[in-house]
């Protein structure tokens, strides 16, 4: 048997379909359904006919947007509290 739908399965699809969002919103979900398969069918063209002409990878240069991890802070450890540790759990002789 063929995979695909047949109109005596379409039927009932349509029916709940049309119950559940009713006969103004449904005109609208089929265009928009229809443009979305349209558009991605586009980019899939557009995708295999120009492989070559896809751009290299500029290098991103990446900054800090907090200013104290950018470059080191000219403050005296004093106004600072030094950072406490958590203690390393040892592990009990074998």
């Amino acid at each position: 048997m063929p995979i695909g739908f047949h109109w005596y399965e379409l039927i009932p699809l349509v029916l709940i379909a049309l119950l559940i969002f009713g006969p103004k919103k449904l005109p609208e979900l089929g265009s928009s359904i229809g443009k979305t398969i349209k558009e991605f069918q586009k980019s899939m063209r557009d995708v295999t006919e120009k492989p070559e002409e896809t751009p290299a990878p500029t290098p991103q240069v990446t900054t800090s947007p907090r200013p104290e991890l950018s470059a080191p802070a000219a403050t005296s450890s004093a106004t600072t509290p030094p950072t406490a540790q958590a203690p390393t759990p040892q592990q009990p002789p074998v």
